[in-house]
């Protein structure tokens, strides 16, 4: 995911997505170990800090969205995302077949999965979003971000902010578009990511992104090498990183 525009690296974009992958490999492997392996400790720990994972998420979605404005082709980038979300979906699948892994271990539609149909979504409706200047495509974003942020397939959801005016959303047929809007649940999962509200978290990154000239010479940076680096393969960091933990958490397990 290239970020680099008139000859320089934006670093601290880098940076923060690196910083935002390592707290996404501990946060998996406290799940893993604590309730894969029932570890009580780990399990303590995975609750204590479920409740800041949407902040570091949105974060990560909100950097992708704006390097929309550096990338040479998003429809490749869009269609390299899906594929391995697809590919990915594919292979836990087979492992809950198999059972090798819990049921709740699936996932159908993550946070990669997200980000490509962002991206796509992107390519296909950008010579609209154009017609919108930016400010007011930023502010839109945040708005509506804050009205759907509580529109969920489960109890309690709303469209609306709390305290000054919420509308009930009633339930909908269980189909593809209904999940993947995050209107229905389907059961259990490891990762769920609907384009409602984070649809309107990418597209406010993708509007930031145009301000791009602008970002002041500082962000250009590079403080922080290792997330810097960690950054820059965060894809492939993210693929590779569960795998690892419960291979070696198996091996742990099996052999001790």
């Amino acid at each position: 995911m290239s970020n680099t525009h008139s000859g320089r690296r934006i670093h601290l974009l880098d940076e923060v997505r690196g910083f935002c992958v390592v707290l996404m490999v501990f946060y998996h492997a406290f799940y893993t170990i604590g309730y894969m392996f029932g570890v009580e400790f780990f399990k303590t720990l995975f609750d204590f800090f479920t409740p800041v994972e949407p902040f570091f998420a949105g974060l990560f979605i909100f950097i992708c969205g704006i390097c929309c404005n550096f990338s040479h082709s998003n429809l490749k980038r869009g269609l390299l995302l899906a594929g391995v979300a697809v590919l990915m979906s594919a292979v836990l699948w087979c492992g809950t077949r198999l059972t090798i892994l819990d049921s709740g271990a699936m996932i159908w539609f993550g946070i990669l999965h997200l980000l490509a149909v962002c991206i796509l979504l992107y390519v296909l409706l950008r010579p609209t979003f154009q017609f919108i200047p930016t400010w007011l495509g930023v502010s839109l974003c945040a708005l509506l971000f804050v009205l759907f942020m509580h529109v969920s397939p489960y109890d309690g959801s709303y469209f609306g902010i709390s305290g000054l005016f919420t509308v009930s959303t009633p339930p909908v047929e269980r189909n593809l578009l209904s999940y993947v809007l995050g209107l229905c649940y389907v059961g259990a999962t490891g990762d769920y990511f609907p384009l409602l509200p984070w649809f309107f978290c990418f597209l406010a990154g993708a509007y930031v992104g145009r301000w791009r000239r602008k970002f002041p010479s500082w962000m250009s940076r590079n403080r922080f090498p290792l997330f810097s680096g960690i950054g820059k393969v965060s894809l492939w960091v993210y693929i590779a990183h569960q795998p690892v933990i419960y291979g070696l958490c198996f091996l742990i397990d099996t052999v001790f």
